[in-house]
C-alpha cells in the first residue's frame, strides 16, 4: 500500500487532479465562514447550539459541515442539490418522456442534469425563504437577530443561500470532471469530518471517557467500519449465459457475465427518509410553544427512547425495499436478457427468469436493509452507553459513517484506476471493486 501511495507522485496528471480536488475543497471550507449580510449569526448559532439538537436542524447542519446554524454563504449546503437528484431520479421511472431521455445515452443523461439543475434552484429558493422567515421570527433573550430591514433580509437572504449552493453545484461538477472522486459526495464527506474535530475536541477537554471505554470504542469503530465496507461492497452475482451465433459465415462464440445485485443497492437514502419521518416531529416542537405536546414528543418520540429506534429500524428496513423496487426492476431485465439472447441456467426466459429475479431480489435487500438498520441504529447506542458527544457518536454508524466508507472507497479505486492505467502497482494486490460494478 505504501509503495501505491509514492506512485501517486510518479504521476504529473494525478497529482494535478489531487492538488485541483484539495484546493477547491479548501475553498469550500472558506465559503463556510462567510456570514449572511444583515444577521447576528453569533446569537443565532449559540441559540441553535442550544435548542436544535436531536432535531432534523441538527441533521441538516450536518450535512452542511455547521454552515447552517452558522448562517453563512453555504448554510443550504449541497442538499438541495442532492434533493433535485433524487426527485429525479425517482421520476425517471415514473415519468415516460424521463425515461425515454435516459435510455438516449450521454445526451439525455446531460437533458436529465440540466433539470436538476433548475429544480435545485427551486428548491433553494423555497427552503432559503422558508430560512429567513424562521430566523426573523426567532425571539432569543440577549440580542436582536436582524439588524437590517426585514423585506431587505429576506431578499438578501434568498440570493445568498441559493447562490452558495450553485457555487458549490460548480464546486462539485468541477471536481469531478477535473479533479479525482466524485465532488458532490466529497464535498458532504469535508462537511462531515469537519463537524467530528470540534466533537473530539469537546470530548478530551472533558476528560475523555477513559482508557478501557476508549479500547472499546475503537473495537466498535474497527467492527462497524468493515460491516459498512462490506454492505458497501457486496453484491450477488448472477450468472448469465449467452449463446453462440452465427453471423454470416462466422460462428460467435457463446460467453458468459454476470448481472450484480447488491446487498445495498439503496445506499444511505433509506437512512436519510427514515431520519428526516422520524425527527420532523422534534423539529416541529420549534414552531408548536406547547408544553404539553413538547413533553409528549419528548417522551414518547425522542431520540433515545425505545420507541423512536423501534420505529426506525422498521423504516429503514420499509424505505430500503421501496427504493431498491423503484431503481431495479426485475421485469425489465428479464426482458433486456431475452432480447439480447441472454438467459440463466435452468430459468426460462420472460416471467420465469423475473420471478428468479424478484427472489434473489427480495432475499439479498432484506440481508442489506438489516445491516443498514443495525449500523444506523449502533450510533444512538454509543451515545446512550458511553456518554460522548452526539456529533462524535454519528461516526460510529448511520449516515455519516456509510457516506465517509462509500467516498473513500470511490475515490481509492479511482485513483488505484489511474495507477493501473499506467502499469504502476495499486494499493493492494487484490483490486478494490467499484460500488457500481
Amino acid at each position: 500500500m505504501l509503495k501505491g501511495f509514492q506512485n501517486i507522485f510518479k504521476i504529473k496528471e494525478l497529482t494535478g487532479k489531487l492538488w485541483i480536488t484539495f484546493l477547491l475543497l479548501i475553498v469550500f471550507r472558506f465559503g463556510r465562514h462567510i456570514p449572511l449580510p444583515g444577521v447576528n449569526a453569533s446569537v443565532i448559532f449559540n441559540f441553535m447550539s442550544a435548542q436544535t439538537q436531536n432535531t432534523l436542524l441538527a441533521l441538516y447542519d450536518m450535512f452542511t459541515g455547521g454552515a447552517f446554524f452558522r448562517v453563512t454563504l453555504f448554510s443550504l449546503g449541497i442538499m438541495p442539490y442532492i434533493t433535485a437528484s433524487i426527485i429525479l431520479q425517482m421520476l425517471v421511472y415514473v415519468i415516460p418522456e424521463l425515461k425515454k431521455l435516459q435510455e438516449e445515452g450521454e445526451r439525455g443523461q446531460k437533458v436529465i442534469t440540466q433539470y436538476t439543475r433548475y429544480l435545485t434552484v427551486v428548491i433553494c429558493i423555497l427552503q432559503g425563504f422558508a430560512y429567513a422567515l424562521w430566523i426573523k421570527n426567532l425571539n432569543i433573550a440577549g440580542g436582536g437577530v436582524i439588524t437590517i430591514n426585514p423585506a431587505l433580509f429576506t431578499f438578501l437572504a434568498v440570493i445568498t443561500f441559493t447562490t452558495g449552493t450553485i457555487f458549490l453545484m460548480w464546486l462539485g461538477e468541477t471536481i469531478t470532471e477535473s479533479g479525482i472522486g466524485n465532488g458532490i459526495s466529497l464535498i458532504i464527506l469535508v462537511g462531515i469530518i469537519a463537524r467530528l474535530i470540534p466533537a473530539l475536541v469537546q470530548m478530551i477537554a472533558t476528560g475523555g471517557v477513559g482508557v478501557w471505554k476508549s479500547v472499546i470504542l475503537i473495537g466498535i469503530l474497527f467492527l462497524v467500519t468493515v460491516g459498512s465496507v462490506l454492505l458497501t461492497l457486496g453484491a450477488r452475482r448472477i450468472p448469465i449465459m449467452y449463446p453462440k451465433k452465427v453471423q454470416g459465415r462466422k460462428i460467435v462464440q457463446g460467453g458468459r457475465n454476470y448481472l450484480p445485485l447488491r446487498v445495498n443497492a439503496a445506499n444511505v437514502i433509506p437512512i436519510i427518509f427514515a431520519q428526516s419521518l422520524m425527527m420532523f416531529p422534534s423539529s416541529f416542537t420549534l414552531i408548536v410553544q406547547n408544553e404539553g405536546f413538547k413533553n409528549f414528543i419528548n417522551n414518547y418520540l425522542g431520540w433515545n427512547t425505545w420507541l423512536y429506534n423501534i420505529l426506525y429500524f422498521v423504516l429503514i428496513i420499509l424505505f430500503t425495499f421501496f427504493y431498491t423496487s423503484i431503481i431495479f426492476n426485475p421485469e425489465e431485465v428479464a426482458t433486456n436478457l431475452k432480447k439480447y439472447g441472454g438467459f440463466i441456467q435452468g430459468k426460462r426466459p420472460g416471467k420465469k427468469t423475473a420471478n428468479y429475479l424478484q427472489d434473489v431480489l427480495n432475499r439479498v435487500t432484506f440481508i442489506g436493509a438489516f445491516m443498514l438498520a443495525i449500523i444506523a441504529i449502533t450510533p444512538k447506542i454509543i451515545i446512550t452507553v458511553f456518554k460522548i458527544p452526539p456529533s462524535l457518536g454519528f461516526l460510529f454508524g448511520g449516515t455519516s459513517l456509510l457516506i465517509v466508507v462509500g467516498v473513500v472507497l470511490d475515490t481509492i479505486q479511482q485513483i488505484e484506476g489511474h495507477l493501473l492505467m499506467r502499469h504502476y502497482e495499486g494499493f493492494s494486490k487484490r483490486r478494490i471493486r467499484s460500488r457500481h460494478m
